[in-house]
């Protein structure tokens, strides 16, 4: 470039500067000393500071450098962390108490620093003063050179009024509209009238979208107008608007253009704009696609008339519609150089940021080498605009910390940033724009490949970006096409149609950080801590190599063939026959599920369960069952352990093929605690089939038989193998217990029977079977039914559990329950290893191998010490025949311990026992088993929890305020027990509240699922499935809170189950399989001492060797500060606020009746403005918030009461 200049001047590079010694600045002296002779002064510029922030800044500084030009930062009190300050050579703070937009909005600040600190130059950038004649004549004024036009030329191009009209002086062809800027709303209206509608409204005094309405309705004239106004107030220091007939579909074109103080002016070919919302540019191609060249050329004609007809210099912006019929319109000059400079640089090769400032110096375009036969574009470049907003929510602005920040680089890629960094804050009170994505390429197609690899490397967590939206344009085929208009966006809604980022590893982090911070986010039941162990996992054998089975080639993972294969091939009647032509004793192992229900408070999680399940399917492939799911399985995971249950069930599915699984189906109450719709079991039952489930172990908690027909029915509609359980209690050797007799037992097996069950069961929840009543029970219902297969289920609280199970195998059972050795006893299962040794050698010898049972049990053993925070052995030392008395069911017992230690009643739990048996006789002797066995126990604790004796309740059950639990099931929303109700105490606890008679799902309406999943979708995403629409059909408040969960915090599932239950430790490394072929590495680092103001404290990790970090609300800390309270999840009538920024109008006050859709508040952030409406018709309760209040997303605004 100085050779070119010096050859013009008639000077010789050789002469003047070749020599290696000569510095820059000495050459540039060379130049004006031979420039002076010239009609144009050259005069170098040696310093430039850029009165803007962020990337644009960055941009000119870069310029600077290349140039070796000294630059110069500008920054307010809310940037001082800004990377831009750190960019420059040197750095000054202006506006100090001034508000944040107002800071580079103040001319005196900025020519001050300009002048204390020697600066020649000023680069405006754009935004801001870049388009106000005022603050380019101040420059002119304090002898500083403004990098742009003329006072002169900046004034008129940035008149909408007078813009328009030196264009039609030109000759150019303009859009109707008004004659001057309007700066009242009646005006608007007035001109509206007149004119007619739609109508464009534009800032006067400024571009870049803000301020800009397009008005369709008479109605809206004046409101949009004043929403307009104020935005562009804020935007450009002044509000006056200018009003134009909007032009429908038009292509948005404009034209780059250099003029230099000679008056020389060029074009650098056009750009196509027409990929905008809200009238803002998000995606710019250059040069326009399928543009006829007749227009490409005529354009460029006028853009240069226009410009060398006002004397134009530096860089600007000529900007066209053109519409479907090939008329296009001048719309205004940016008398500055746009965001979208870079794709015009990139298909030129001509940096227009360096091209200004040598303007400025007073060099000329043919110096510079840019005569118009000369610029040839080559190639296409698009640029994206990444902002923090979100596409799912109108792309409402997000702020907040970069947690993460990885960006898409290679060939064809640039990237224009300044805040794009991991910890960077995000503010409300800028523009949203992150980083400009820069793609080139040979056409349109590959450019925009080349664009969607890059963005699909980006990996930005904290905040909300419009990526996947961007993305969708990218894949769009009218975009491909090269032939889109400004209404692009509007008319592809699929472009909002996203797959939402999974974000896993930040939202582990997260995780991780609370339970740090804050403590376990699973409550733990003892003070015991998980042990620091990780459990052996004995060897899985491989399949024999080259065996074929059926015809199908075993690899070396098979497992070997059993029960499951058979009921694959002969469904369930075949899987019946074959169980009962079985000859030895088939054993269901409980480990899975009862086993843990009953010794560990049900917290064994599927991470757990999954690591032991291949050593299952291949040593124990002769089991009945594995009962592994339903029951309260099925609530615990999702309320406790935060995971799916229904992921567990197809997980263990695929690692154990061959081994039939049995749930517990607690009949029309499906797997919940109360009644449901019939068509809510049916569906469950569906869905369980096809998750993986096999045998279904139907009974209901009162032994109500229109309960259990229903659940009978359900199975057999989905194909399950219904195994009818009879709930045992009392005893049948016991002459005096005249309730339930042998009689009672063997009229139910009737019924059942009838009702069409494959495996008649009995469920023994309480371990109550003795051994001579086991024999006196299975012999009779073998001798009724001699083909019908019969398991036996029981519990050890007694420690007589192997005697009656083998009473049991004795007596013709085919199958009995046990657990492995080291989850059995107590309120657990018999033990595997006991009733595998005590037949062997006997007729019903199970066949099971008692060496591979001790590596299982190995296994669990130490698994268990990983779950001591709900070890039931620190309250319960050893089974306790008193059960006999109590009845207390062994999955309840430890439960019910748990509880009175929570309940502070941990000395009284003898006290618990005896009241528990006295409620049951109070209730009428109940059998009791989920959801009946917890109503006696709720019962129970409440009686001593008040002191109360059955007397007590019997006589003052009026006055009482019993456990709804209680109420609900003598209301009669369990079914009817045996025997009916207890009057007259029903009748006294009752109070005069409705009773169901019948079944209560019998008359339930039916569930609209549907219409579940469409409120679960808007609420939580896309990624609702059916089965968590069935979970919210048992459990909605569990299931909403795991949905929230879930989103919040990730796969948890993944996690190890010390790290999981009370997280890592300080200096610890460990890793998390997320998925197959995805391991992250995490090291935990630090956690900061002191809060931020947000009641924060800093977690520091190493993720994949990256340093990572989360902010995490220490929730003991925050009650001594004042905190803006958040909108709860979930919670109907709770407004927050949808983006961080200011309240700046309020239109409701307490008290007030507001309407769905009515306007509540207005908030304003990154120079846009929302109204917040109303979700549901209501009364306004609490207010929360004041004028000109920061606030936060989903900081609480206000209160509504629904109606």
């Amino acid at each position: 470039m100085l050779g070119a200049h010096l050859a013009r001047l008639g000077v010789t590079a050789t002469h003047h500067v070749a020599h290696p010694r000569h510095t820059v600045a000495q050459a540039l002296r060379i130049i004006q000393v031979a420039h002076s002779s010239s009609s144009i002064e050259y005069k170098p510029i040696k310093s430039v500071l850029v009165a803007n922030r962020g990337e644009i800044a960055i941009r000119v500084f870069r310029a600077c450098t290349e140039l070796g030009i000294k630059s110069v930062a500008v920054y307010s009190e809310q940037d001082k962390m800004h990377m831009h300050r750190q960019k420059a050579d040197e750095s000054y703070i202006i506006g100090q108490g001034l508000p944040p937009v107002d800071a580079y909005l103040s001319i005196p600040e900025i020519i001050r620093v300009a002048k204390e600190n020697d600066v020649d130059a000023i680069h405006p950038g754009y935004g801001f003063l870049s388009e106000r004649s005022d603050f380019t004549q101040a420059c002119l004024d304090h002898n500083l050179r403004f990098i742009g036009p003329s006072p002169e030329v900046v004034q008129k191009m940035g008149d909408k009024v007078v813009a328009r009209q030196m264009a039609i002086n030109a000759g150019v062809q303009v859009v109707p509209g008004t004659d001057h800027p309007v700066i009242t709303a009646d005006k608007a209206y007035d001109f509206c009238i007149k004119y007619g509608l739609p109508v464009m409204l534009k800032a006067a005094y400024g571009g870049g979208g803000r301020g800009m309405r397009v008005v369709r309705e008479l109605a809206e004239v004046k409101e949009s107008f004043n929403r307009a106004s104020s935005e562009a107030e804020a935007a450009f220091g002044n509000g006056a608007m200018f009003i134009e007939k909007f032009i429908e579909k038009p292509r948005h074109i404009e034209l780059q253009v250099l003029g230099d103080k000679a008056g020389n002016v060029v074009h650098l070919y056009e750009r196509d704009c027409s990929v905008q919302r809200r009238h803002q540019k998000l995606v710019e191609v250059a040069p326009a696609p399928n543009l006829d060249q007749r227009i490409r050329e005529a354009m460029a004609a006028d853009a240069v008339k226009l410009c060398k007809s006002v004397g134009y210099e530096n860089a600007g912006t000529v900007e066209f519609l053109l519409d479907n019929q090939g008329n296009y319109y001048f719309i205004e000059v940016n008398a500055r150089l746009q965001v979208e400079h870079t794709v015009t640089e990139e298909i030129t090769g001509i940096d227009l940021v360096q091209s200004q400032i040598r303007i400025t110096e007073g060099m000329t375009l043919p110096e510079l080498g840019m005569t118009q036969e000369k610029i040839i574009p080559q190639g296409c470049a698009i640029q994206c605009r990444v902002t923090t907003e979100d596409p799912a929510k109108s792309f409402q602005p997000d702020t907040g910390r970069l947690e993460v920040f990885r960006s898409g680089e290679g060939m064809g890629i640039r990237l224009d940033g300044a805040s794009a960094y991991a910890g960077a804050i995000i503010s409300p009170y800028y523009d949203s724009l992150l980083m400009k994505v820069i793609s080139r390429a040979s056409d349109l197609h590959a450019s925009a490949a080349k664009m969607n690899r890059s963005l699909r490397e980006f990996r930005i967590r904290g905040v909300k970006t419009n990526i996947p939206f961007l993305l969708n344009v990218l894949e769009n085929q009218k975009f491909l096409n090269g032939t889109i208009d400004t209404t692009f966006i509007d008319e592809n809604p699929q472009l909002f149609q996203f797959q939402p980022s999974q974000n896993r590893a930040q939202k582990l982090l997260n995780y991780l950080g609370n339970v740090l911070v804050n403590g376990p986010l699973t409550p733990l039941a003892t003070g015991l801590k998980p042990a620091e162990v990780y459990a052996v996992i004995p060897e899985t054998p491989a399949a024999n190599t080259g065996e074929h089975v059926d015809g199908l080639w075993k690899t070396a993972t098979d497992p070997p063939r059993g029960l499951k294969d058979i009921l694959v091939a002969e469904g369930p009647e075949g899987f019946a026959k074959a169980v009962r032509n079985h000859k030895g004793l088939l054993l269901m192992d409980t480990t899975f599920r009862d086993a843990h229900q009953s010794l560990l408070a049900t917290r064994v999680r599927t991470h757990d369960l999954l690591k032991i399940s291949p050593f299952v399917s291949h040593n124990f492939n002769s089991l009945y069952s594995l009962e592994n799911w339903g029951g309260a399985t099925f609530d615990v995971a999702l309320r406790f352990l935060h995971e799916c249950p229904w992921e567990r069930l197809e997980e263990m599915r695929k690692l154990i093929p061959n081994i039939p699984f049995q749930m517990l189906l607690r009949g029309a109450n499906g797997v919940g605690y109360t009644s449901y719709p019939d068509n809510a079991v049916y569906k469950f039952c569906e869905l369980s089939v096809k998750a993986g489930m096999d045998v279904f172990r139907v009974f209901d908690s009162l032994n109500y038989l229109p309960n259990l027909i229903l659940g009978i029915d359900a199975v057999g509609n989905a194909g399950g193998v219904i195994e009818a359980a009879i709930s045992y209690s009392g005893d049948i050797t016991d002459p005096s217990r005249k309730k339930y007799t042998l009689e009672y037992y063997m009229n139910l097996a009737d019924e059942l029977v009838k009702a069409g069950t494959h495996v008649l069961c009995i469920k023994d929840m309480a371990g109550l079977l003795k051994p001579q009543a086991a024999k006196v029970l299975i012999s009779a219902l073998r001798e009724r039914y001699p083909d019908l297969p019969i398991h036996v289920h029981t519990h050890d609280t007694s420690g007589a559990g192997v005697a009656s199970m083998l009473e049991c195998a004795y007596a013709g059972a085919d199958a009995v329950d046990v657990a492995v050795d080291s989850m059995s006893g107590m309120t657990s299962q018999p033990s595997m290893g006991a009733v595998v040794a005590s037949l062997m050698g006997h007729e019903l010898d199970t066949g099971m191998d008692l060496d591979k049972i001790s590596k299982y049990s190995a296994f669990w053993e130490q698994t268990r010490t990983l779950y001591a925070p709900f070890e039931c052995a620190v309250t319960m030392k050893s089974g306790n025949a008193d059960v006999y008395q109590n009845e207390i069911p062994g999955g309840q017992y430890t439960n019910l311990q748990f509880q009175a230690f929570s309940l502070g009643l941990g000395d009284q739990f003898e006290a618990v026992k005896k009241a528990y048996r006295e409620a049951n006789l109070l209730l009428g002797d109940l059998i009791k088993v989920t959801p009946s066995s917890k109503v006696v126990g709720d019962l129970a604790q409440f009686m001593v929890q008040n002191k109360l004796s059955a007397a007590d309740v019997e006589n003052g059950a009026e006055n009482l305020s019993l456990p709804k639990s209680v109420i609900e099931f003598i209301q009669g929303y369990l079914g009817e027990p045996y025997g009916g109700f207890p009057e007259p105490l029903r009748t006294r606890m009752l109070k005069g509240l409705p009773i169901v008679k019948g079944r209560p799902g019998a008359t339930m309406t039916p569930m609209n699922f549907a219409d579940i999943k469409s409120d679960l979708v808007e609420g939580h995403g896309s990624r609702i499935t059916d089965y968590d629409v069935l979970s919210y059909a048992m459990y909605p408040k569990v299931t909403e809170d795991y949905l929230f969960f879930r989103n919040k915090y990730g796969p948890v599932d993944k996690l190890d189950t010390r790290i999981f239950l009370t997280g890592p430790k300080v200096g610890e490394e460990f890793e998390v399989q997320i998925e197959k072929g995805k391991t992250l590495h995490i090291k935990t680092l630090a956690m900061a001492e002191d809060l931020n103001a947000n009641g924060e404290r800093e977690v520091f990790f190493e993720l994949n060797g990256q340093l990572r970090s989360v902010m995490v609300r220490d929730q003991e800390a925050v009650k001594e500060m004042h905190v803006h309270p958040k909108v709860s999840p979930g919670v109907k009538g709770q407004v927050g606020a949808p983006m961080p920024g200011t309240v700046v109008d309020i239109r409701v006050k307490v008290g007030d009746k507001v309407k769905k859709g009515s306007p509540l508040v207005v908030l304003s952030a990154m120079k846009m403005e929302m109204i917040v409406q109303c979700p549901c018709d209501g009364v306004v309760n609490t207010l929360d918030i004041t004028k000109d209040m920061k606030l936060q997303g989903d900081d609480l605004v206000l209160t509504i009461d629904p109606q």
